[in-house]
C-alpha cells in the first residue's frame, strides 16, 4: 500500500554542536520515527562539522532540520544546505540568523509594530559588577534558545548573577538584559503563516527555565490559554506578524509574556525550529487543532519540497 512519502529519502539532521544537543536528539528521533511511519527512507544524521561531506555522499531528497540552537538554527547549517542545493525544512538563512540574534530580532520586530520588551545588550562583566537596570530583570545570552543561560534577578537582589562571568560561560561577551514582565508565559505556534492557538505555560518551579521546558512534569500546558479574548487574539496576531517580519516559513513558535494585571502583552522571541519532543508545545497545539504528530511532520516535509530545490529566502 502506498504511503505519503513512499520512495522519498529524508535525512533528519539531529544532535549537533550546541548546548541544546540532547533536546535535538529527542526531536530528531521523534520526527525520524514519524517519517518512517509515513513510508520515507530515513537516514538519521548526527550533524557535525563534516555535515556537507556526509550529505553530499547521502544525496537525500530533502533534509528535515531537527537541530536546535547555535549553528543548527542560526543560519549556518541553512547556508550549507543552500550550497548543496538541498531542500530543507523550516526557515532560510536570513530568517534563521535574525531570529537567533535577540537584539537584531527585537529591532526588526519593533519596526514591524510588534510589542517587545525594553532593555538591551551589555558587556557581561559590566552586567555582573552592578545592576544595569532596577530589578526585577532577566539576563540571557543574545544567541541561545531553550532558556539556556537565563537568569531572573528578583526585586531586592543584592547583586547580579555571577554565573555570567564564571570561567565556564560560553555564551558570548554580551548579554541581553530586559525588564521582567510579570504574569503568564504564553506560546503561539504559527504554521504556514497562520497562528494555531495560544498555550498558557505554568512552570512547576515558578520560572520557565530549561528544566521546566523539557523535564517530565516540568510545566503544565493549558491549551487553549484561559486569558481574555482580546489578549488571546492579540497574541495570535503578534505571532503571525513576527513570523512574517522575520521572513520565517514553515512552522515557528512565538514566546510571549502577558501581565494580566496591567493587561500588557509582549513578544519575547520567535523560535524558527521549535521542539518536536513529547513535551513540546507546537505538536500539542497542532493536535488540539486536529493535526496529529505524523501529519504535522508530513506537512513540514512537504512544505520543504514545495519550495523546490534549496528553499531560498525571498527577502
Amino acid at each position: 500500500m502506498a504511503t505519503p512519502l513512499s520512495g522519498h529519502h529524508v535525512a533528519v539532521l539531529m544532535g549537533g554542536l550546541s548546548s541544546e544537543r540532547e533536546v535535538s536528539l529527542v526531536s530528531g528521533r521523534e520526527c525520524a520515527d514519524a517519517l518512517e511511519r509515513l513510508g520515507a527512507k530515513v537516514t538519521r544524521v548526527d550533524a557535525g562539522r563534516d555535515l556537507a561531506q556526509v550529505l553530499a555522499a547521502l544525496k537525500p531528497d530533502v533534509c528535515f532540520n531537527a537541530l536546535h540552537g547555535e549553528w543548527g538554527e542560526d543560519g549556518c547549517v541553512q547556508g550549507v544546505l543552500e550550497t548543496l542545493g538541498l531542500p530543507y525544512t523550516h526557515s532560510g538563512v536570513l530568517a534563521s540568523a535574525l531570529a537567533m540574534d535577540k537584539a537584531k530580532a527585537k529591532a526588526v520586530l519593533a519596526a514591524a509594530g510588534v510589542t517587545v520588551p525594553g532593555g538591551g545588550l551589555f558587556n557581561r562583566f559590566e552586567a555582573a559588577r552592578d545592576h544595569v537596570m532596577a530589578p526585577p530583570y532577566v539576563v540571557k545570552p543574545n544567541a541561545e534558545g531553550s532558556s539556556v543561560g537565563v537568569f531572573l534577578v528578583f526585586e531586592g537582589a543584592n547583586r547580579p548573577p555571577q554565573e555570567i562571568v564564571a570561567p565556564g560561560w560560553t555564551f558570548g561577551e554580551e548579554v541581553m538584559i530586559e525588564p521582567y514582565i510579570a504574569g503568564k508565559e504564553l506560546a503561539v505556534g504559527v504554521m504556514d503563516g497562520k497562528a494555531m492557538t495560544v498555550t498558557d505555560i505554568i512552570p512547576r518551579t515558578g520560572f520557565y527555565d530549561y528544566e521546566a521546558k523539557y523535564a517530565d512534569g516540568g510545566s503544565t500546558h493549558v491549551v487553549p490559554a484561559p486569558i481574555p479574548h482580546h489578549a488571546f487574539e492579540k497574541a495570535m496576531e503578534l505571532a503571525e506578524r513576527a513570523h512574517a517580519a522575520l521572513g520565517c516559513r514553515g512552522v515557528t513558535r512565538a514566546d510571549l509574556r502577558y501581565d494580566d494585571v496591567k493587561d500588557v502583552l509582549v513578544l519575547l522571541e520567535v523560535n524558527t525550529q521549535p521542539g518536536m519532543t513529547p513535551t513540546s508545545l507546537v505538536p500539542e497545539q497542532a493536535a488540539q487543532q486536529g493535526v496529529d504528530f505524523d501529519r504535522l511532520v508530513l506537512w513540514i516535509t512537504e512544505d520543504a519540497y514545495a519550495r523546490g530545490g534549496a528553499g531560498r529566502d525571498k527577502a
